[in-house]
């Protein structure tokens, strides 16, 4: 769609601000659980499930909204998605029971599948070179930096006045985006050859994605070695050779293959994936103080303030060391940094003052590495491919963030109950914590196997965008 409209910095905050909606009902509960759980009466399980599903239904559906995104509008979708989350959050501030808990976090994941996508399509649409670096820059303010202020913001809200008034806020901050960005013309690909939907791989996708999620939250419920939890892994290893079955060499499958032929892209969303895996660090290292050394929710998020300051502070940071080193250096030093923060917070033999001090520098390190991989790899992911691939594109890097923090949650939590259940608070929450330090060793591995050194290679991507066109 062509239109001389350039991005300004209003259009710029209001996508920020419906970017930090999603951290508002995702990074914000997962910091105040034993505050919801006192509330609502439920098991930890199945309020951990609960919490998962936001992730959950926003990576299935995130790819699908993001090639909507491009047929039918990315202004359009991620005003939908404002308005979705207005209608989660009433459900989570009227829930009583679990019913509307579910309902509400179920909406909500579909909010995210909409808004991640769409604002980051526009943010490629409308702004270019340094100006588009700038632009994703303040993106990840709200996306990588979003995760480290609602941590911070949801412990101090559900401490002071209750937890419910976390959506309250996340209502508020739909509301600005949608006021902000409502003069910014709407937007399309264009569109060539089929774009009839892939409705077989969606559905497979779908099936697969729940399987596995099932498995991992409440294996330990059904036994690991029950018929239900190998049948449902079964499901999972069938059903995901299947769906790339379906998928390949289509042209309008529900996940377009050849956009991992770009090394670029592919080491950008795999290390993606990965490092969003890490956020479990968080759930398992704020319940363990919590629940072991006595803090409150309020006091477990100033723990992990350094998180929030130094993210936001190294985001700038990343964008320049991209101008001059190109995506492969930063990354490679925010994968080590972010290993180095979580080591310092598994040990949990120390005593409680020399311990905290440790998590405090472990979450500054943490955040130093976060805000030095946000504006490479989104970039790196975004900029390497066709125009009017953006929104899909977006998608599969979204889904990578939203499938990995999903699961890297699921899985964190599962260790923790596990060793929890034969060892001590100790061991567990070290035990969760290493297995984070496993996420980023492989998401340092995938970059350094995937992503050319030096600057990005341009007449290796026209290559690869005229394939994939």
């Amino acid at each position: 769609m062509e239109t001389n409209y350039k991005g300004n910095n209003k259009m710029l905050t209001g996508i920020v601000f419906g970017v930090l909606t999603y951290w508002l009902f995702s990074q914000a509960l997962i910091n105040v659980v034993p505050e919801v759980q006192k509330d609502m009466g439920i098991s930890l399980g199945l309020l951990n499930t609960a919490i998962s599903l936001t992730g959950l239904f926003s990576g299935l559906f995130i790819v699908a909204a993001g090639g909507i995104s491009d047929r039918i509008g990315r202004k359009k979708i991620a005003t939908a998605g404002l308005v979705l989350n207005i209608i989660g959050s009433l459900c989570l501030i009227l829930a009583q029971g679990t019913v509307l808990l579910i309902i509400g976090r179920v909406i909500q994941g579909f909010s995210a599948a909409c808004i991640m996508p769409a604002t980051l399509a526009l943010v490629k649409a409308y702004y270019e070179a340094a100006d588009r670096q700038r632009a994703l820059s303040y993106w990840s303010f709200g996306s990588w930096g979003g995760a480290g202020i609602c941590s911070f913001a949801g412990g101090a809200i559900a401490t002071y006045l209750g937890w419910r008034y976390i959506f309250v806020f996340s209502i508020a901050f739909s509301l600005m985006s949608m006021f902000l960005i409502k003069d910014v013309p709407e937007n399309k690909g264009e569109q060539n050859g089929s774009s009839k939907f892939d409705y077989a791989g969606f559905v497979v996708f779908i099936l697969v994605m729940v399987a596995l999620n099932i498995v991992i939250t409440r294996g330990g419920d059904f036994g690991w070695k029950s018929p239900t939890s190998l049948a449902l892994m079964a499901f999972t290893v069938v059903g995901g050779g299947l769906f790339l079955k379906i998928v390949k060499g289509k042209a309008n499958g529900f996940i377009d293959i050849s956009l991992f032929k770009n090394n670029y892209f592919t080491g950008a969303t795999v290390s993606n994936f990965l490092l969003n895996a890490v956020a479990g660090a968080l759930i398992v290292a704020n319940t363990y103080v919590q629940v072991a050394r006595g803090y409150t929710s309020f006091q477990s998020g100033l723990l992990s303030l350094g998180n929030l300051i130094f993210t936001l502070a190294m985001i700038r940071v990343g964008e320049k060391l991209l101008q001059k080193h190109g995506p492969r250096k930063p990354i490679i030093i925010a994968c080590i940094l972010v290993m180095s923060g979580i080591m310092l917070m598994t040990l949990t033999f120390l005593p409680n003052t020399l311990y905290t001090i440790l998590v405090v520098i472990g979450f500054t390190l943490f955040g130093i590495g976060l805000g030095l991989y946000a504006t490479p790899s989104t970039d790196t992911a975004i900029d390497n491919v066709p125009a009017e691939k953006a929104g899909e594109a977006a998608g599969i890097y979204k889904m990578s963030s939203t499938l990995g923090g999903s699961f890297g949650f699921a899985i964190s939590v599962a260790v923790y109950s596990v060793v929890d259940g034969i060892g001590s608070l100790e061991i567990a929450a070290s035990a969760g914590l290493v297995t984070n330090i496993i996420f980023a060793a492989l998401a340092l591995m995938a970059v350094v196997v995937t992503i050319p050194s030096g600057p990005v290679n341009k007449s290796n991507v026209t290559k690869f965008r005229k394939k994939a066109i």
